[in-house]
């Protein structure tokens, strides 16, 4: 963008006071004419010039409320979010029509999909074979724990990715086994990741932190410890960052709890790696959540009609209501008279200037 001539910022929750305050003096003024940032831009004291437009990537790292509140800081702008596998809520606002969609549905060039099974603790011995195997091939392995060190609770018995990297070196002492988690400096962070992309080890155990913006295409097998404790979308992402290179990818996602609708759900996974399809059947499983509200899942009850079975015929109803809102924004042809009057009826008058 610099070399278009558009004046670019930078703001983040780790820059200096002096940078900071920088920042945000250039984004007040209007002489930062793009802002790229963290969550940091959603803070009260973040003041924008004019926002004309908001975007959004990885859409489900940001909660409803925070996503509204960077809205807000603007006039009406227009808003593009984007994620790989849309939150249920998202997909519910879809059908009814409050948001558009694109969908890009087509693998990159020269890659295959990730290979993906969803397993219990009995297979533990042979996942740890298959570590060593892929690493053998010249392949590089991601293990994913839930939490950063064995927790005070031993009830819980998750597994930490400080522990699990010792256990993991004892088990294959002949690889190189780094430990990644967000306690670490970020200069640390930064050195592991690096050395991991040059191979200077074979397993990276991490925490949730590798969920987004890691790029090794060398790394082409991916475990996650306690499956059952992360949301779909998590899985999905974390999926995501094997597959990127010309060689055959696996994930295996490890769960601690075998009753059916742990299995079920995880299961989802297994059969598709469409992150729209994944959502919508984590739509079905969890329910969608208020779409009024900041309840990201849930029931939501229907007199008439059903979100999952009536999906086109939600879809077709809201493209004919964008024609109504249009076509006669004061409510006053004839021809809609009734349909007026019945939803004034129902209690569901809606004023078109608004949509």
């Amino acid at each position: 963008l610099h070399k278009l001539g558009i004046s670019c910022t930078l703001l983040t929750g780790s820059m200096t006071a002096a940078q900071k305050r920088a920042a945000l003096a250039a984004i007040e003024t209007g002489a930062a004419q793009v802002v790229v940032g963290t969550h940091a831009l959603i803070q009260q004291g973040v003041q924008f010039h004019r926002l004309g437009a908001v975007i959004a990537d990885e859409q489900h790292r940001f909660g409803v409320a925070q996503r509204a509140a960077l809205s807000a800081k603007g006039g009406s702008p227009h808003v593009l979010v984007m994620s790989a596998t849309p939150i249920p809520r998202t997909l519910a606002l879809i059908m009814y029509g409050d948001l558009d969609v694109s969908v890009l549905d087509e693998i990159p060039p020269g890659r295959s999909p990730v290979e993906t099974y969803a397993v219990g603790e009995n297979m533990r011995k042979r996942i740890t074979a298959f570590i060593d195997k892929q690493v053998g091939l010249g392949g590089q392995a991601y293990v994913v724990c839930p939490l950063i060190e064995d927790s005070e609770n031993a009830e819980t018995k998750l597994k930490s990715a400080e522990q699990h990297a010792k256990d993991l070196q004892k088990l294959l002492p002949h690889r190189r086994v780094a430990v990644l988690h967000g306690r670490m400096k970020n200069a640390e962070k930064d050195q592991i990741m690096r050395d991991f992309a040059a191979q200077k080890y074979d397993i990276l155990v991490a925490t949730t932190v590798i969920e987004v913006g890691v790029d090794v295409p060398n790394a082409n097998l991916m475990v996650v410890e306690d499956a059952d404790r992360f949301g779909l979308s998590q899985l999905h992402q974390l999926r995501g960052r094997v597959g990127r290179g010309d060689s055959q990818s696996y994930c295996i996602f490890i769960s601690g709890n075998d009753n059916e609708q742990t299995m079920k759900r995880l299961n989802i996974l297994n059969t598709s790696n469409d992150g729209f399809h994944i959502a919508n059947e984590d739509l079905k499983l969890r329910g969608p959540g208020d779409l009024f509200g900041i309840r990201q899942s849930g029931l939501l009850d229907f007199k008439v009609g059903d979100i999952y079975q009536d999906s086109d015929l939600l879809l077709i109803a809201s493209s004919l209501a964008e024609r109504i809102a249009v076509q006669d924004p004061d409510e006053k042809l004839e021809q809609y008279s009734l349909l007026y009057e019945r939803m004034k009826q129902d209690g569901n008058s809606i004023d078109f200037k608004t949509i």
